[in-house]
């Protein structure tokens, strides 16, 4: 059922993300706004709440003539060691507000900030979109995305990266490495090993598995895992999304093994080149902290960085939420997670992860 959730504009309500109309006509509304991203589309947002065991909030408005003049994807992320956030769009790098009516803007605002009072969730992060009012804090120098157009072919693409980069990228494509694209249950299996791994050794905790399978089932044939292996061992995988001609490549990483193999230099162009065969035009590299060693990996390919946008609204006494393992507080708990067995990390990981949204 819809439910209500200002006595005001009768005109915003919570989408009922369980009925198949609801979500198309709010599918359609993001894939034709010019700054819609996978992350305000329903599947995203439904895959990540039960993926994670949150809860999403989908909010819409509506003109007089029911016709849909804004959303605005919400996941409430609920944490025992982060505290409560009410976050556009949960897990993603992307969300916020969309519409076309600059008015609609601030009521939207305050509905998740309403909502957020009613859920009992202090802080309200916005990933993107216009500035949701006066009362919000805007963060613009810690994140940076990378947005670069495809090249026509191999040749092409191969010419458009750095020299130093495209040296490495030329060895990659030399060493005797498998590459295949897939979403059955052993794609998904291989993926989700690799990239625990990976992000053990960084000394973070990994998603819950549900998280990846719940994506690509959402997705569909808008999703899939790309996967290098070497002598049928898996030792780089990306799962990644497909919307309106861009590639995402979202959540990727290699094993120990990948550096000497450079699998996953490997792994980015067969992705760039995989894209083009679907018809993509850009590839998006994803959010990186500024300063860091993933941004100037990317820079390495020929991205330009762009800072990303993010606001953030803090209920009065209640503290900011920082969960980003780069911050100096966690050194020494990323240092110890990167030392831990893997299996240990692999139970641990999703309990701390699905809460850091």
């Amino acid at each position: 059922m819809n439910a209500p959730l200002l006595a005001k504009p009768v005109a915003l309500r919570i989408a009922d993300l369980g009925d198949a109309i609801e979500r198309a006509r709010i599918g359609a509304f993001v894939h034709d706004h010019p700054e819609g991203t996978p992350f305000h589309l329903p599947a995203w947002s439904v895959a990540v709440a039960r993926g994670c065991g949150q809860r999403s909030h989908y909010l819409v408005a509506e003109n007089a003539g029911g016709d849909l003049a804004g959303v605005m994807p919400l996941t409430e992320i609920r944490s025992p060691l982060f505290g409560n956030v009410l976050a556009s769009a949960g897990f993603g790098v992307g969300g916020g507000i969309l519409t076309h009516d600059p008015r609609i803007v601030p009521q939207l605002a305050e509905a998740a900030w309403t909502l957020a009072g009613q859920r009992k969730c202090p802080v309200v992060e916005v990933r993107g979109g216009p500035l949701p009012g006066p009362e919000w804090r805007v963060d613009d120098t810690r994140y940076l995305g990378f947005v670069h157009a495809l090249a026509e072919d191999d040749a092409a693409q191969l010419a458009a990266i750095p020299r130093k980069q495209r040296a490495e990228v030329r060895k990659a494509l030399e060493n005797d490495l498998d590459v295949a694209t897939g979403c059955n249950p052993g794609d998904i299996a291989a993926h989700y090993a690799v990239y625990a791994e990976s992000v053990r050794n960084l000394g973070t905790p990994v998603f819950p598995r549900t998280l990846f399978s719940e994506v690509l089932r959402e997705f569909g044939n808008s999703a899939d895992v790309l996967i290098v292996r070497r002598g049928g061992v898996a030792v780089s995988s990306v799962l990644s999304l497909y919307w309106n001609g861009t590639v995402y490549p979202y959540w990727g990483g290699g094993t120990r093994e990948a550096r000497a193999l450079r699998a996953n230099d490997r792994m980015y162009f067969e992705l760039m080149r995989h894209a083009r065969t679907r018809g993509c035009r850009r590839f998006d590299f994803g959010r990186s902290k500024t300063g860091t060693g993933a941004a100037s990996f990317k820079k390495n390919w020929g991205f330009d960085p762009q800072p990303l946008t993010y606001y953030e609204r803090v209920a009065e006494g209640a503290k900011a939420r920082d969960a980003s393992p780069v911050n100096p507080k966690y050194s020494l708990q990323v240092r110890v997670w990167s030392k831990l067995p893997l299996w240990i990390a692999n139970r641990a990981g999703p309990l701390i992860a699905k809460g850091l949204g």
